[in-house]
């Protein structure tokens, strides 16, 4: 098809040279993708080169504790995706005897690889002809065709999907697969698209109609949550402080400060009478400094975190036994890491 040719031809004088490029091995492809999901390329690569440096093979992956993982994780957030990651390559070793699935059926049987990820290391490591379709896909093709079916609607997932399994050039899907891709995210940007140089110009739709911004069409996202996130920082006389391994949520088994969860923002007045800073403090000589008086807001998806950092500053006790000359050890998630990064140990 003229299209996919079309788009071969731009992806070859145009690619950004990324180091995954150089490579049809399934372990550093999927790698990649994984780290790529949600991440932007500039972001994602220095972890990326940490992760093949640490474990350059999945025997190395799969050897090591979720904790090293997180760690290295550490700040590119959706942690959901280190732990699948990890999880996955201990299949891959334990149950696979080390060999990477080598089909899209098989690639889906690996937890945290859905379509997307299954499609790309299928077609760019063992030449399945299976479409990708991810956000950049979805822009170029609901712009080029002009398809108004909202992307992130069920009928619009298997529209687009339909649509690109169709268009796919069957001889080089890797190839074409990254072309329409790279496409997306150099020239039909979402913003400012580059249509005046596009070598697709002359037959795209949403040009031809002057409504480029008017494509692709979302269904209105969900009600954004607001938490109050409430940690305490506690610093003992010998040097000690405390912190917990989330069993759940965002940021399962990552480590943080105590944490008291607030429907709104509450003064220290409040703050010192709540039940778990009672238990915590029980029968203990205190006090308490509030570190930022502006809350800090933490943007997610679907929630915005406003967070404050109490420092309290009390006596010893077996409740506070790791010193402070550890707590960079443990994986934390990026709120903890910026206050660490912030705050000066006395």
């Amino acid at each position: 098809m003229i299209f996919s040719k079309q788009l071969t031809d731009w992806y070859l004088h145009n690619k950004r040279n990324l180091p995954w490029r150089t490579t049809i091995d399934p372990y550093t492809i999927w790698l990649s993708e994984i780290i790529l999901q949600q991440t932007r390329v500039d972001q994602g690569m220095s972890y990326y080169f940490r992760f093949i440096e640490n474990f350059p093979t999945v025997f190395d992956l799969a050897a090591a504790s979720e904790e090293q993982v997180l760690k290295l994780w550490q700040g590119l957030g959706y942690y959901s995706r280190a732990r699948n990651l990890h999880f996955s390559a201990k299949y891959i070793v334990n149950e696979l005897n080390g060999n990477f699935p080598s089909s899209y059926k098989a690639l889906l049987k690996l937890k945290g690889v859905g379509d997307y990820t299954a499609s790309a290391v299928a077609s760019i490591c063992f030449n399945e002809p299976t479409a990708v379709v991810d956000g950049n896909v979805y822009r170029v093709l609901a712009r080029y065709f002009g398809i108004d079916t909202a992307i992130n609607s069920s009928a619009g997932i298997k529209e687009f999907k339909h649509l690109a399994q169709q268009i796919i050039d069957e001889e080089n899907p890797g190839t074409h697969n990254q072309a329409i891709m790279e496409f997306g995210a150099l020239m039909c940007k979402p913003s400012n698209p580059n249509c005046t140089v596009c070598p697709l110009n002359n037959s795209c739709f949403a040009l031809s109609k002057n409504s480029v911004k008017d494509f692709p069409v979302k269904e209105k996202k969900a009600k954004i949550k607001t938490r109050h996130f409430n940690y305490l920082v506690i610093h003992s006389s010998d040097h000690k402080t405390k912190i917990v391994q989330r069993v759940a949520g965002i940021w399962k088994n990552l480590y943080e400060f105590p944490l008291i969860e607030t429907i709104n923002i509450i003064d220290v007045e409040e703050l010192t009478e709540h039940k778990i800073f009672k238990e915590l403090f029980f029968n203990l000589e205190i006090t308490v400094k509030l570190f930022n008086n502006d809350a800090l807001v933490h943007k997610l998806t679907h929630q915005h975190i406003y967070t404050k950092f109490w420092v309290v500053t009390t006596a010893s006790s077996t409740n506070f036994e790791l010193s402070w000359d550890d707590i960079k050890k443990y994986p934390v998630p990026a709120l903890i890491d910026n206050f660490l990064n912030q705050y000066k140990i006395n």
